[in-house]
C-alpha cells in the first residue's frame, strides 16, 4: 500500500467518526432560538410596580464607616 491510499483511508474513517459524533451528540437537531411560543404571560395594563427599597441614613453611615475601615487596612498592608 502506498502512502496516498493509507491517508485516503484514514480521512474516510475520520469523516465517518465525525458523522457518528454529530448524530450521537444531537448537533444535527437545531433548536429554535429564544423563548418557546406561548410561555410568556400577557402584559397587564395596570401592573403594580414593586416598592422602591430605601436605605436609612444610619445604615448608609455604617456602610461608609465599614468601607473606610477596609480601605485603611488595605493602605496599611501596602505600606509594609
Amino acid at each position: 500500500m502506498d502512502l496516498a491510499s493509507i491517508i485516503a483511508q484514514i480521512d474516510e474513517q475520520i469523516s465517518q467518526l465525525q458523522q457518528a459524533k454529530t448524530i450521537l451528540s444531537g448537533a444535527g437537531v437545531k433548536k429554535p432560538m429564544g423563548r418557546p411560543k406561548g410561555t410568556h404571560a400577557a402584559p397587564t395594563a395596570f401592573a403594580a410596580k414593586p416598592a422602591k427599597r430605601v436605605m436609612s441614613a444610619e445604615s448608609k453611615a455604617k456602610i461608609a464607616a465599614a468601607q473606610k475601615a477596609r480601605w485603611a487596612r488595605v493602605r496599611k498592608a501596602t505600606r509594609k
